[in-house]
């Protein structure tokens, strides 16, 4: 393809001339000379053949082609300006594609997120949340929070914080109760997750109370923040991670009637994929997860 392109200093000085009907405010914007404005619009004359100004005294008009011509010069400059802008805006910025269970999301992850934003405000993070295990091969997910021993084949590991388990309840529901041993549970409405069937079962087992309480009846509820909502409404006691329900416990929604803190094998951990090279976005996420994992 033939480019008839004109030279390009010449037309930027026509289209702040013709913009500005006026070389002398043509010149400050483009900061020179009003004669070097005068001299590139005569090039630019002579360049295409065709007359753009009458030069009047001390003005200037547009000719009928003048005009035409800075329509469509006008038009490309801003056109052109956008593209840079939002070519400029694409390289500064950086994306994160995270995964996490959605109760580690709201009650642990998202403040970490917060930080991390007022830190590095040019990443822009993009978190979704689910139980299912994150799937590297097939998505483009950076990260992920994940629960278990932290030895997956094909993924780099960082502890995040132990999986530990302790009873909840509104002390609304302890007026008039009794419950000063595991086994008084028996007379409680247990609230399960459904996503974490076990955690009731694990707890009654490690405080020698599962022959005396039925570990699988009560509420169920899909999530453990559905769970811990009912037990601020005293629904039923609900077994808790203390670290999710940290300000309900604060504000007195919530109380540990039996302190009795039970730790699982299992602890939560960011993973990510080995094979891929860590980029920049992601060490530093990786490093703010570390440092907030050791506060908590």
């Amino acid at each position: 393809m033939a480019w008839q392109l004109p030279p390009l200093n010449p037309l930027k000085a026509f289209e702040a001339a013709g913009r500005n009907l006026s070389f002398k405010r043509a010149a400050a914007e483009l900061h020179v000379t009003q004669a070097a404005v005068s001299r590139q619009v005569r090039l630019l004359e002579e360049t295409l053949g065709v007359k753009l100004f009458q030069r009047q005294h001390r003005a200037v008009a547009l000719t009928a082609e003048g005009r035409e011509f800075l329509g469509e010069a006008s038009a490309a400059f801003n056109q052109l300006n956008s593209a840079t802008a939002r070519l400029k805006a694409s390289k500064k910025k950086e994306i994160l594609r995270l995964q996490g269970y959605p109760t580690v999301s709201m009650h642990w992850l998202v403040p970490c997120l917060t930080r991390f934003h007022e830190a590095y405000p040019n990443i822009e993070v993009q978190l979704s949340v689910s139980h299912d295990t994150p799937d590297f091969e097939h998505s483009d997910l950076d990260g992920a929070i994940r629960s278990g021993n932290g030895q997956w084949p094909g993924l780099r590991s960082i502890r995040l914080f132990p999986y530990v388990l302790v009873p909840v309840c509104s002390p609304k529901l302890l007026q008039g109760a009794k419950l000063r041993k595991p086994q008084d549970l028996a007379q409680f409405t247990l609230l399960h997750s459904i996503v974490r069937p076990a955690d009731w079962r694990s707890w009654l087992s490690a405080t020698h109370a599962l022959q005396h309480v039925d570990a699988d009846r009560g509420m169920k509820f899909q999530s453990p923040s559905l769970a811990y909502e009912a037990a601020v409404n005293g629904a039923g006691i609900a077994i808790a991670q203390p670290l999710f329900v940290k300000g309900e416990l604060a504000s007195r929604k919530l109380v540990m009637p039996l302190k009795l803190p039970v730790e699982l094998p299992e602890a939560y951990y960011f993973v990510s994929p080995a094979a891929r090279q860590e980029s920049r976005s992601l060490a530093a996420f990786r490093s703010l997860l570390q440092r907030e994992s050791q506060l908590t």
